[in-house]
C-alpha cells in the first residue's frame, strides 16, 4: 500500500533537496536577507539541485531532483523520474522556495502586513 504524501513530506522533501548541506544552509539565509529577483532564484535553485540527483532509504522519503526545469520528485516509494510528475517544477519551486526561506522579491512593493 502506497503512504500518502503530506504537505508536511513535501515540505521536508523540498528542503533535503535544496538545502540539504551545512553551506547550503548559509546561502539561504544569505539570500533571504537581500532578497532575490526570480530569475536570481531560479539560478540559485538550479545550482543547489545541481544537474540530477537523489537519495532514499528505509523509511525515509525518496527524492529525485534536477537543476534544469527545477524539478523535484517526491514520494516514499522508488519513483520511475521519466513517467511520474515531480511534486515541484519551475514556478512551483521559486515560489516553495520563497515560502521556505523567506526570500523576498526585492521588486514586489506590496508593504508588509503586521
Amino acid at each position: 500500500m502506497t503512504r500518502p504524501l503530506t504537505e508536511v513530506d513535501k515540505r521536508a522533501g523540498f528542503m533535503r533537496a535544496t538545502g540539504g548541506y551545512a553551506r547550503a544552509k548559509e546561502r539561504w539565509a544569505e539570500r533571504a536577507a537581500r532578497g532575490m529577483s526570480d530569475a536570481e532564484l531560479a539560478e540559485a535553485l538550479a545550482f543547489e539541485l545541481g544537474i540530477f540527483g537523489g537519495s532514499s532509504g528505509p523509511n525515509s522519503l525518496s527524492l529525485i531532483y534536477q537543476g534544469a526545469g527545477l524539478k523535484i520528485w517526491i514520494s516514499w516509494e522508488i519513483q520511475n523520474h521519466v513517467i511520474a510528475k515531480p511534486a515541484f517544477e519551475g514556478k512551483a519551486t521559486i515560489a516553495m522556495a520563497r515560502h521556505v526561506y523567506g526570500i523576498k522579491d526585492p521588486a514586489d512593493r506590496q508593504l508588509t502586513l503586521l
